[in-house]
């Protein structure tokens, strides 16, 4: 419900440009990983669960 209600408001914008870069997995706007689509929070867990191919974690 909360999802269709901002992707509602964000239709309605006065100005369309300014899109607002979300997570896919939850909606969070802030700390977006764009190369992933990914905020930073769902980014670690899919990264932990190796769900994300490419991704090791990094240890020096």
């Amino acid at each position: 419900m909360a999802k269709k209600c901002m992707t509602y408001r964000e239709m309605r914008r006065k100005y369309p440009t300014r899109v607002r870069n979300r997570c896919t997995r939850c909606g969070r706007p802030r700390g977006y990983i764009r190369r992933f689509g990914l905020c930073r929070i769902c980014f670690r867990e899919l990264a932990l669960e190796g769900k994300i191919p490419g991704v090791v974690k990094s240890s020096w």
